[in-house]
């Protein structure tokens, strides 16, 4: 079983940034893959960004250039740096973990607000 447990959401100015984390936890396991995905009131939940168990990463057009996903191995904790915030970033973000068996993990999320 894994855990995840986002952090860093709360209110921003549009413009102002964010720093979310997301740590995890459990038995042994071995990531294939680490996302960020939101979800916005009424709609519903997307893609923001991808980085994979050798590094590489990718994103939602709608962040690119503004976003960017790191990761600490040593922690287990993965990043979502948000530059440039948009109202419409406003939403819930979850952190998910995909297994090299496909099993995908998600955490509880974590609000982001921006304000216009």
């Amino acid at each position: 079983q894994v855990q995840l447990l986002e952090s860093g959401g709360g209110l921003v100015q549009a413009g102002g940034s964010l720093r979310l984390s997301c740590a995890a936890s459990g038995s042994s396991f071995r990531p294939y893959a680490m996302d960020w995905y939101r979800q916005a009131p009424g709609k519903e939940r997307e893609f923001v960004a991808r980085i994979t168990r050798g590094g590489a990463t990718n994103y939602a057009d709608s962040v690119k250039g503004r976003f960017t996903i790191s990761r600490d191995n040593a922690k287990n904790t993965v990043f979502l740096q948000m530059d440039s915030l948009k109202f419409e970033d406003t939403a819930v973000y979850f952190c998910s973990l995909t297994t090299t068996s496909a099993y995908k993990y998600w955490g509880q999320g974590t609000q982001v607000t921006v304000s216009s």
